[in-house]
């Protein structure tokens, strides 16, 4: 699940590796695009090794620094989260995202509140 990847993208940043494989999940997939779009991860791809689905991660560096410093989980598998769009506020003053899972599927905090959906509050990340 989402939380155990950002955990591995954090320790492969500390650890200055270029990728990371990962079980397949369509969850894992939809958030790890928006993280590329976001500018924290280089890319993710699709992989099969021995009849299974795996996700390469490809980390970004800018000039030798992660992309990404740091995330905080907010909902966690004992404990979700629900916020309405209203409650939603930006991250490090705009500086980092939040994740939601809304019934439109998962998006960035900004697009929630624009679309006037709220959901369950994944993680924030910058």
């Amino acid at each position: 699940m989402y939380w155990d990847i950002l955990a591995k993208i954090k320790n492969a940043y500390l650890a200055k590796k270029e990728k990371v494989l990962t079980p397949f999940s369509k969850f894992d997939f939809e958030i790890l695009k928006i993280l590329t779009e976001k500018g924290y991860i280089k890319s993710v791809d699709k992989k099969t090794i021995d009849k299974k689905l795996f996700l390469e991660i490809k980390l970004l560096y800018n000039n030798k620094k992660p992309a990404m410093s740091n995330f905080k989980l907010i909902s966690k598998p004992s404990r979700h989260i629900f916020k309405k769009y209203t409650e939603l506020k930006p991250v490090k003053n705009g500086f980092g995202i939040g994740l939601v899972s809304t019934s439109k599927g998962v998006m960035v905090e900004k697009d929630a509140i624009k679309k006037r959906v709220g959901g369950e509050y994944l993680f924030e990340i910058w």
